[in-house]
């Protein structure tokens, strides 16, 4: 592992010149397009390279709606990146970055894709067309969700996490043991209850769509070992990579969005 990961430092600073990036100690991350850094890191390693792979893509849902944020109607809007293209245009991206994904995923690696009902039927979809094979859908139920303003429908209190990996006979790791001690010697169910994240895992500023670390912490305890190759190419304030580092684990990551990029070095570096 710690060898592939060196390659890929070494063609950070030489093959990825022109990209702006950020390199140190089991951490590479970049501020650009993800299906770019993906196609340039794919030319290298057509075998694939990570471990395990933690995409949280945008769910499309900036549609000039509203929402209830402590207390007070909120704009959904969070930027042009979330904005629907038309589902056909959605769906043609989330094939790219899914195809890629696979094709960077070792051969018993495996994946984990965010998403709501919005998107998750898609991407379901489109993984089992690319040949992944999911192995669990977990629901991550929020306890204090915003509450349903226009109260004509149930309030959405929970998210998706899709976990696949290559191919049905891959074999994939779990630490099974390590989830049913967490669970009180008791096998840990696919419904997971964290709040969303705090203050203080805002310290440096804010993501709209920032996951908790320990759910994030989960996914990386549960499916990788020290010293894995993590990649994450949606990775906004970059809690996959602090999970990962935290752990022992070493991380790649891309971030479109300037602030948000220097938000993550920020919090990476601080944590």
């Amino acid at each position: 592992m710690a060898n592939e990961f060196n390659k890929l430092a070494e063609e950070a600073a030489i093959y990825h010149s022109r990209l702006k990036k950020s390199v140190s100690d089991g951490l590479i991350i970049y501020n650009e397009n993800s299906l770019n850094v993906m196609r340039r890191i794919l030319d290298k390693h057509p075998n694939g390279c990570f471990d395990m792979i933690f995409a949280d893509p945008p769910y499309f849902l900036s549609n000039d709606g509203f929402s209830c944020q402590n207390g007070q109607m909120v704009s959904v809007n969070k930027g042009e990146w979330d904005k629907s293209k038309g589902m056909a245009a959605d769906l043609e991206f989330y094939e790219k970055w899914l195809r890629l994904c696979y094709a960077l995923l070792k051969p018993n690696g495996t994946i984990w894709v965010c998403g709501t009902y919005h998107n998750v039927y898609m991407v379901g979809y489109m993984m089992q067309l690319i040949g992944y094979h999911i192995l669990n859908n977990i629901t991550w139920e929020k306890p204090n969700p915003p509450p349903n303003l226009s109260c004509r429908f149930f309030t959405h209190s929970t998210e998706t996490l899709l976990w696949a990996k290559k191919d049905k006979k891959a074999k994939h790791i779990f630490h099974y043991d390590v989830m049913k001690a967490q669970n009180g010697d008791k096998q840990m169910k696919c419904v997971w209850q964290f709040t969303p994240p705090g203050k203080l895992e805002k310290t440096f500023g804010k993501h709209p769509t920032q996951k908790p670390l320990a759910l994030l912490e989960r996914c990386i305890l549960a499916a990788s070992n020290p010293g894995d190759l993590i990649f994450d190419p949606f990775m906004g304030s970059g809690t996959t990579a602090v999970a990962a580092l935290k752990h022992s684990r070493q991380f790649c990551g891309c971030e479109l969005e300037s602030n948000y990029f220097e938000l993550a070095k920020k919090r990476i570096n601080n944590d």
